[in-house]
Order: C-alpha cells, then structure tokens, then sequence
C-alpha cells in the first residue's frame, strides 16, 4: 500500500519573487500549463489584487486538472472576514483552492502586526472559517513556524490549531527564513503530530538559505507531513525554495519513497522534466544552470577517462539514474584530458561508430590536445567536437562554403544629435557552385545597435538556399567570451549555446586573436551542426 504525497507548486507567487523575475500574464499561463501537464497538484497563480499580472492571471482562469490556488492573508485586525476588502480580492479569483497566510511566531505577531497574540489567532480562526463556510479548499500558510516555535511552542500550536479546527485542509508549516536544519524539521513535524494535527493534513514550505530546501522537504515527509510545496529550479526569494526538479525524481525513483509514496507525476511525464526546467529558463530568458541535479547539462557528464571507460561497460558505475528517465542525456565532454574510452562513447553519441584501436581514434585526439593548447575548449563545445570528428573521419558534408565576409562598424551622431553605433556586415557563400552575397545591420527593431557579431549572425543566417527553411527556427541563447593566455600573445575564445523549436540546445567554440573572428567560427560551426542534424533526420 502505498500513501498519497500532494505536490503544490508556486513559481508562479513564489517564484516571482525572485530578484530579477517578473513573469507576464501570459508566461504565468504558459508555465500553468506546463506545470498541469507534468501533474502537480496544485498550482498557487499569485496574489490576485496584490498586482495587476496576478490578478489578469485570475481573470483569465486557465482550466487545469490541477487544482488552481489563490494566495492571500488572513484578516486583518478590527475587520471582519466578510468585509477585508483584502480578503475579498482572493476571494473574489473564484479558485477552488485559496492559501491563507498568517503569523505563527509570537515575536511577528507583537512587533510586525503590532497586534495581541489572542488577536491573532482569531484572525486565523475567522478566516480559515470564511473560506470554508464558501465552499473553498481552504490552506494555512503557518510563517515562520519553525522559527516560532523554537521560540513559543506553546503559541505556535496555538496558531495552526486555529486554523485547524476552523477547517483548514492543509495547515502548511513554513521554514521562511530558511534557516532551520533537516534534523530540527524533522523533530519539530514528528512533534506537531503528536500535539494533533494529522500529518495527512500537514505540508512543508521551506527555503534553501541552507542549501537544505530539499533535505529539509524529505525530513518533513519522513516524519508524516503528505504535502509538499516547491517551484521549479528553486525559483524563490533570496536564495530559492525547495527545488520540484529535484525533489520530483527523488519521490519517484528513489527509496524509500518510490516504494512508499504515490504522487500525481506518473514516469512519462518525468521523462518531460529536463524539457520543463528548460522551457523556464527560456521564459526567464537566463542560462540553465549546468550542475542542476538531474536537469542541468552536465548532470549526466563524465570527463575523467577513468569514468568513461567504465560508463561504456556499464553506465551504472558512474550514474545514479538513467538520464533518459528525466529527459536528460549522458555527455562524455572531450578534453585534452581525455582517452580513446571518452571518446568513442561521444562518437557514438554522435552516430558514429568507430572500432577500438582504429587509427582515426588517435588521429582525433591528436587533434583535439593540439586545438586545445590553441585555445579551444571542446570540454563544453559538444557540437564544434562532432564537427571535427566527422571531418577527421571524412563523414562531413560540405553544405556550403563561406569565400569571405567583411564587418564594418560605423560611429556617427544620429538625428537626435546623440552618438550610435552601427555595424554591418556581408557575407558570401557559395551553395552547389552558385555564389550567394548577404548583407545585414546590427540595428534592431527598437532602433538599438546590437554590435558587428550580430549583424554576422544575421547576414550568415540570411540566405543558404536549400538548408535555409532548416535554420530558420535557430537562435543564439548565449555567447561567452573568454581572454586566454595573455600579454601580446592573448587570443579570444568564444562559445555559442544555440537553441531550435524541437528544444534541442548545442555549444560551438571559436577562437582567434580577433573576436568577430572567433565568434564567426562559432556561429559556423552553430549554423553546420544544425544542418547536418535536421538533414540526417530527414534522410
């Protein structure tokens, strides 16, 4: 037999309180749609009333299997529930589900709300009961519960009790300031249970100012509380919330609680995780983290020789899970610290099978030590590898050739009597033995210069004849540049993370004492893996 654990996502109120985040109405639906799909439970849209993105986030009321949740706090002093016009806004979204939030620490109580601790407590009572008596899902969120009771016990169970008798669901215990260490979590949930409050209507809400969001969150299971809140990535204040793309397949693939517990994600949905955490970095228009347990790309990397040699025996001596499971990818990097075993197994990654001990093996490494010593990376650079190697192997088709190209960049004063820069560019290239010339500007549609590499990218990616319906749907998600060496002798290394509409994502790597041209060879090498890809799958 195994118990029902709940999940509760809140990127969307939570999340949103990230430094630098602010999500439009229509990314908050997006990523409501998304997050139905992959099955939370609950899905907390925001304030309604608080802003107006949250509150046209209501109006437009996505429908959703789950349980779609409005966010607000208790009432206030000296009103009454029916008549907090506060309240009323909450209210008012019309979601099945509302999550109240209250004071549970006697310190907050007296000097934030200036208000008596009895008072309080009536709040909570009187507004758990309002929700109710309406017919909703109703949820308390105890903040700083930990902290409080640390400091009151007493009053702490006094406050969630309120809520409690009033007829709240779920009475959510709040770690805020994410301070407080899996162990005390642990004891303190064990300990609430036994004061009467039922672990299967207990939830967990904790920060990761510890880097113990997570662990945290699974001490407070362990201990019998059957909900969970989280966003994904750790979206969150300060130093995030409780992770969803890790706690996810640690619930569903890991003892005891693969076993133990069941929850609305079934395994073909976690197969979209990777994809998911994904698309809200795309939103966020940020760089996904690469050390992301299970989700980044390099969750699943193997560099040292040593390691590689055993992941091509055996993947489980070096992998605690399938990366497919979660939608990810093993990736063997190349480096000048790698051996024939790392590379075959990114060969064959690549679609390329090559016999131990071929010559071309060390004819590739060969080649791989010399180019990093120039400067290059291939470590990160997956796709500029693939390229070299298929060169080397004689399996890379020459789609078009680039004859010259030439970067001007311009400073003048404009109509405003104000200094600008333009940039533009023209290539050309010869396609099956017809000669193609391309110009582009760095202007965009704003009116603003976006320098000589982007006016490059446009001209390159302007006309390539037969191959251009594939690289339409191409776009540079990020562009690094890294001064290597030093002095006189300095060259620029550039990589490229590109990206396409399938989701795929591929690193280029140029490098050249100039940084148009290290950047062209990054965006060529972009622009080659790209085709080469979509034509293979079309052949």
């Amino acid at each position: 037999m195994t118990e029902r654990l709940y999940l509760y996502d809140t990127t969307l109120r939570d999340g949103q309180q990230t430094q630098g985040v602010q999500f439009s109405t229509e990314e908050k639906l997006s990523i409501a749609a998304a997050l139905d799909r992959l099955g939370v439970d609950y899905i907390e849209g925001g304030w309604p009333g608080a802003n107006p993105t949250d509150s046209a986030f209501f109006d437009a009321a996505p429908k959703t299997r789950a349980r779609l949740t409005a966010f607000g706090m208790t009432k206030r002093a000296g009103l009454s529930a029916e008549n907090d016009d506060v309240l009323a806004a909450v209210m008012n979204a019309g979601t099945r589900a509302v999550c109240l939030v209250g004071k549970t620490h006697d310190f907050h109580v007296e000097a934030a709300l200036g208000i008596t601790l009895a008072e309080n407590t009536e709040n909570i009572a009187k507004s758990i009961a309002h929700l109710v008596a309406q017919g909703r899902e109703a949820l308390f969120d105890a903040e700083h519960f930990f902290d409080g009771y640390k400091a009151n016990p007493v009053y702490a169970l006094e406050a969630i009790r309120a809520a409690s008798t009033a007829g709240a669901r779920w009475i959510v215990l709040c770690d805020t300031n994410g301070g407080t260490l899996p162990e005390e979590v642990g004891r303190i949930t064990r300990e609430v249970i036994a004061a009467g409050i039922p672990g299967d209507r207990l939830g967990i809400h904790t920060h990761n100012d510890t880097e113990n969001a997570v662990a945290c969150s699974l001490a407070a299971v362990d201990a019998g509380a059957r909900q969970i809140q989280g966003t994904l990535n750790g979206l969150g204040e300060r130093c995030g919330n409780a992770n969803l793309t890790s706690l996810i397949p640690i619930l569903l693939l890991k003892e005891p609680y693969a076993s133990r517990y069941a929850t609305g994600i079934t395994h073909e949905a976690l197969r979209t995780l990777t994809r998911t955490s994904r698309m809200l970095d795309e939103i966020l228009n940020r760089v996904p983290f690469r050390q992301a347990a299970f989700v980044g790309s390099s969750a699943f990397a193997h560099k040292a020789g040593l390691h590689a040699s055993a992941i091509l025996k055996n993947p489980a001596t070096y992998e605690h899970i399938d990366p497919a499971v979660v939608g990810n990818a093993r990736i063997i990097p190349m480096s000048n610290q790698a051996g024939q075993s790392n590379l075959r197994e990114r060969l064959e990654g690549a679609g390329l099978k090559v016999k131990k001990g071929d010559p071309a093996l060390g004819l590739i490494l060969d080649q791989i030590k010399a180019r990093e010593a120039e400067g290059y990376s291939y470590d990160t650079a997956q796709a500029s590898f693939e390229l070299l190697a298929r060169q080397a192997l004689g399996q890379m088709p020459e789609f078009f050739e680039v004859k010259r190209y030439r970067v001007t960049v311009e400073r003048r004063k404009n109509k405003y009597d104000r200094m600008i820069s333009l940039s533009e560019a023209v290539v050309v290239v010869k396609i099956d033995g017809e000669k193609k010339l391309s110009v582009s500007e760095s202007m965009d549609e704003t009116g603003n210069d976006r320098g000589p590499v982007n006016a490059l990218a446009k001209a390159l990616a302007k006309d390539l004849g037969p191959y251009q319906g594939i690289i339409d749907d191409m776009r540079l998600v990020d562009f690094k540049v890294r001064i290597t060496q030093g002095g006189t002798e300095a060259v620029t290394r550039v990589i490229i993370d590109s990206e396409d509409r399938q989701g795929r994502r591929w690193s280029t790597v140029g490098v050249s004492a100039n940084i148009v041209d290290a950047s062209f060879e990054a965006l060529l090498d972009a622009i080659r893996w790209k085709i080469l890809r979509d034509v293979k799958g079309a052949s």
